[in-house]
């Protein structure tokens, strides 16, 4: 069986491969498998060869899709990169990646100009773009036929840098050459999560994201329809569920929070009832969030933890979760061991870090002492973040590693803090941090961004406080809780608090 774009091009080319939400832009399958064609022959035309790396810079456009589709057949391997960088940044992944040629959308093209004063010999094509860069016209100059030597290419993918500089996920390419093999995320999609040729599927986040980028090219291997958001905005992703009988969809919990700050009224206005698979990720999500969402969407949230790594992957069913509060499931890809300090297993329901055995290989590209750091003695691989395990075998997490904060010697996790901070109803987004504190090491700081940024002051901070007292030990409270107007945030709900913490030490350093 092949699954391919290719495939439903020739079966099927007037259907839908893409739906941009706002605009109701369509791209058929002929289209798609036509451009993504054209793209390859360009690669091939710029001297681009099989294993040779590449970097997409766009926001949630659909020319996106048929660039990644016509690396992938070129055998290329192609970076996603967030249009939301600086051309610092754009132009280190760029370096760092092995990229030879930069492609991106031509209204950020101030950014794409920094990023040629960077890197001069780094060549570039601009969708909207003038002259040499005209990425349109480059394309219309190529045959839609398939190139000679298509072979499966893959997506590097960077981390977003929340506790550092970015670093690509480097996996080789695919052992079956063939561009319509199966692969692991395939099968889960299919199995897991019911998706298959007739999936209508809503996209909500940044396709430069590992999640939203692979499983939208999932469903088009399958034949089924994306519906791409350009940006998320709750009650337009109501809508379109609504207008395009969607029946799969994939969230973070910062969406499923922003959907429950609607109004009452808002929620039940629209006919949801075509839903049928709601798949989230990410980060953990709030029990009373998730808890609030099933009550709503009915049984139908399906929830998975994995990484950009592909080193291992769980899941857990609403019915399971209901049972389990809290869980992110068992593992369907590699076996969970929880590991102290020194590498070895801790007896089960014991906290520890989270490894993965036999999952997908993976290095850290340019970076061999993250890979170490990534790995145990036993081989098994993290993710770098901290849970535990039930008799079961279903796996709960705590918080990432790097987060913990450490007051007076009492290890203490943000991630719990801000679960129970964020249901609250005048709070719409929290981190929490550790600043140096002269005393204790580290104090809890809670910096929160209030529904209505007007009530924030010592009066919403007496609230809070007096709300967690009964939820959270003394030990966990927050010493300090300061606001924002909004947080370092990604679109994914990835939170940047190395800014946050670095922000914090530098007030500390210069008032010691």
């Amino acid at each position: 069986m092949h699954y391919h774009p290719s495939v439903h091009a020739r079966t099927k080319p007037e259907k839908p491969a893409v739906i941009m939400g706002s605009s109701g832009e369509v791209i058929t399958y002929g289209e798609l498998d036509a451009a993504s064609n054209r793209f390859a022959q360009l690669l091939r035309a710029r001297g681009l060869r099989i294993g040779d790396t590449i970097a997409l810079c766009f926001d949630n456009n659909p020319v996106f899709f048929a660039l990644c589709w016509g690396a992938q057949r070129a055998g290329l391997i192609y970076v996603a990169v967030s249009c939301r960088l600086t051309a610092p940044e754009i132009a280190y992944i760029a370096k760092d990646s092995g990229a030879r040629l930069l492609v991106g959308n031509g209204a950020f093209g101030d950014v794409f100009d920094a990023v040629a004063q960077i890197e001069p010999e780094l060549a570039q094509l601009r969708l909207g773009g003038t002259g040499e860069h005209d990425l349109t016209a480059a394309l219309a100059a190529m045959p839609a036929e398939p190139i000679a030597d298509e072979r499966a290419g893959i997506d590097m993918l960077y981390s977003s840098g929340t506790t550092g500089k970015p670093k690509g996920v480097r996996v080789p390419l695919p052992e079956d050459p063939a561009i319509g093999s199966g692969n692991g995320l395939l099968d889960l999609a299919r199995g897991a999560f019911g998706l298959d040729e007739d999936t209508i599927y809503l996209s909500p986040a940044p396709l430069y994201h590992a999640a939203p980028l692979r499983w939208s090219l999932t469903v088009q291997k399958l034949g089924g329809t994306v519906v791409c958001m350009e940006k998320f905005d709750p009650e337009l992703a109501l809508q379109l569920i609504e207008r395009h009988r969607v029946t799969a969809s994939q969230w973070v919990p910062t969406h499923f929070v922003r959907l429950l700050k609607l109004d009452e009224a808002v929620r039940h206005r629209y006919d949801l009832s075509s839903l049928r698979c709601a798949i989230h990720a990410a980060a953990p999500c709030p029990v009373p969030v998730k808890q609030a969402m099933i009550a709503w969407w009915g049984p139908i949230l399906r929830e998975y933890y994995a990484g950009t790594e592909g080193n291992g992957f769980t899941f857990i069913s609403s019915e399971e979760w209901l049972q389990r509060p809290g869980s992110v499931g068992r593992a369907l890809l590699g076996v969970i061991h929880i590991c102290d300090e020194h590498g070895d297993e801790v007896p089960r329901g014991t906290e520890g870090q989270v490894f993965f055995e036999g999952g997908s290989a993976f290095t850290y590209h340019n970076d061999p002492d993250k890979t170490r750091d990534a790995t145990n003695k036993h081989g098994w691989t993290s993710l770098g973040d901290v849970g535990r395990q039930d008799d079961e075998g279903y796996l709960y997490l705590t918080d990432r590693k790097s987060f913990m904060i450490i007051s007076g010697g009492v290890n203490i996790y943000p991630q719990e803090i801000e679960n129970l901070l964020v249901t609250h109803p005048k709070v719409a987004d929290v981190a929490v941090i550790g600043a140096p504190d002269p005393d204790m090491g580290e104090r809890v700081v809670a910096i929160v961004q209030p529904v209505n940024f007007g009530t924030a002051g010592p009066a919403l901070a007496e609230e809070l406080k007096e709300w967690l007292a009964p939820q959270l030990s003394r030990v966990k409270m927050p010493r300090q809780i300061d606001f924002r107007p909004d947080l370092p945030r990604e679109p994914t709900g990835k939170l940047f608090k190395r800014l946050l913490r670095d922000e914090y030490k530098a007030i500390a350093a210069a008032s010691a």
